[in-house]
Parts: C-alpha cells; structure tokens; sequence
C-alpha cells in the first residue's frame, strides 16, 4: 500500500489483500495509505450488498469522491472471497486458519470488516459508512459490536436489514440458496472455462435488456462467473434468509442519538423490502440529498434497485457543501 505520485488523483486504486485468512479487494479512490504521513482523518467507506464484488461501485465512488471536491479518501472492501484473486494468491491464506472460523458467512463477513478497519484504518479516523443492502446489516452489527469506532455518519441504500426470508424475493431465494445452491456450481463451473471475451460477450448480451448500462459494472460480472466466488456469494446468503430476521432497533436507536444513521427511502417496486416506507427512519438528512443525485448519476452502480425504484429526492435545508459541517 506504498504511496504514489498518482494517489491524489481522482483515479481508481485495487488492491488484493488477505483478511481474516481470506482474499479482498479493495478499490481505492483518493488516499491509499491512513497510515502514513498527513492524511485526511475522515474515510469513506462503501460496506457492498451481496455479492460483494466492488467493482459494482466503482462509478458510484468516483461520483463521491469528486463531489467531495477529491479531498477524502473513498474505498470499499469487498466481502471475504467475493473477487477472484490474482495469479500470486488464493481463496484462502491458510486453510488450518480457515478452519477454525466461518470468515464466508455472515458472521464472519461482519468481522471480517471490523478486522479489515483494524488492520488498515487508524483507530482515531472518523467513519463514514456507506452500505447498500445488505452491507447495511453489516453496518448496524460493526456498530453494536465495536462501539467505539468513530461512526460519525452511516448511510444506508436500499437497506435489508429485517425480515429477508419473508419478503417476495426472500420466498423466492430462501430454498433456492439455502437447499438448491449446489445445483449451480456445475454450470458455473462449464461456464468459467469459457475465455474471457465470450464470458464478457454472453454478460453484455444478458444486460443488453437494461435502459441505461454503465459498463464499468460488466468486469465485476464477469468476475462472477466463478465456481469459488458464486459459491461464497450463495453461501453467504443462505445465511442472510435464515438470520436476517428482527429489525434490531436498540442499535439503530443507540446511534439516532449520535446522528448516526439515515436510511434513503425508495418509491416504487422494493422486492427486498416488504415493509417499505414505514420503517425506514430518516433523521436531519445531511448526505442524502447528494448521494440521491450521485445515484441517478452512477444508476449502473444500482442496476437492480434502480431499474425498478425511484429514488425520492429529499428537499435539503441548505446546500452539500453548507452541510459538511460533520467533517470538519
């Protein structure tokens, strides 16, 4: 994670890494190293929904960061062994490690990210959380679980954070993922050994449906078409559908005292969240207003939300740049 000539530049920066034994990528936009010398005391953090390839967000950072004028550091983590690790690394670091944790589950995901801010992130950094669906669970479960990181704002998009197995799409997945999953891994398996370019042909042909398409979201994927990925990803949310279940309030309002949460509401078709509206909390909003305008900006980052949701515009008291007073 040296420095670079090139790091203050409003270029994307990944980096494969192991944490909690396992292999991830984490995409970089701005500062690559807290660690070292005079860098800003504010990170951005993207927590992915599932799967967790961070390559999804990759437009949706970039928009971020240059609204935020460039001058703080905006990553995200994937989940442990959501990427396909370069020809120098594997899945997992050290199998007997491995053994004795369930890093690709649910539980292990949510420590994996506690473990990946203590390893990479200076404790006295303050915390801008950022998750999309069901990195908003995961959000929520960093926050109970270490109170003591410096959370000075989380933003939730499309949260899935109660209730997932009863949702329409939870009825749908919960048996798909939770007993069925092993059939797919023989057509992924066909389907890996396929060359890159038809892997990236048969993608585009399969999104070509979609009204607008950000084609920085066809590598990540691309990436998916990998028997040890798709397997974590399935995995990983056989275990969603089965303890994503009470909305977990005492959390949620512990952290409204400290201004700490904000759920952006969506209009229209929500397959994720039955209950839609009235659960969602929405307190003094300070960022939402711009990462509203930054989605419509990057839609591909979101294509499944957005394709059928309206994201609500929410009327700011005063201007983006009026309202960063948390940052100072």
């Amino acid at each position: 994670m040296g420095s670079s000539v090139m790091e203050d530049k409003d270029e994307a920066y990944t980096e494969h890494l192991y944490c909690c034994g396992a292999v991830t990528e984490v995409l970089k936009f701005g500062t690559r190293n807290l660690h070292s010398g005079n860098q800003p005391k504010v990170l951005f953090l993207i927590i992915p929904g599932n799967p967790g390839v961070v390559g999804f967000y990759k437009t949706f950072m970039q928009t971020l960061h240059q609204t935020l004028g460039m001058r703080y550091p905006v990553w995200a983590v994937s989940h442990a062994g959501h990427c396909v690790p370069p020809d120098t690394m594997d899945m997992i670091e050290d199998p007997t490690v491995m053994a004795a944790g369930d890093v690709f589950g649910l539980n292990g995901q949510i420590e994996h990210k506690l473990a990946f801010l203590t390893e990479h992130v200076p404790r006295d950094s303050r915390l801008v959380l950022v998750g999309h669906s069901i990195g908003c669970y995961l959000i929520l479960e960093m926050m109970k679980r270490d109170p003591e990181l410096q959370v000075v704002k989380s933003v939730m998009l499309f949260p899935t954070i109660e209730r997932m197995a009863a949702t329409p799409q939870g009825r749908v997945m919960t048996p798909v993922l939770c007993r069925l999953r092993y059939v797919a891994y023989l057509p992924i398996f066909l389907l890996s050994l396929l060359p890159d370019v038809l892997k990236t042909f048969m993608v585009k042909l399969v999104f070509r449906g979609l009204r607008s398409l950000d084609h920085s979201t066809v590598p990540p994927t691309v990436s998916l078409i990998n028997v040890d990925t798709a397997a974590n990803a399935m995995y990983m949310g056989s275990q969603e559908m089965l303890e994503v279940l009470e909305r977990d309030n005492f959390t949620i309002n512990q952290n409204l005292d400290k201004g700490g949460v904000e759920l952006l509401r969506t209009l229209g078709p929500m397959q994720w969240n039955t209950y839609k509206l009235h659960l969602c909390f929405t307190m003094e909003p300070v960022t939402t207003g711009a990462l509203c305008s930054i989605i419509r900006r990057s839609r591909g980052s979101f294509q499944r939300e957005t394709s059928d949701c309206v994201v609500e515009e929410f009327v700011m008291p005063s201007s983006w740049t009026q309202e960063r007073k948390w940052l100072v």
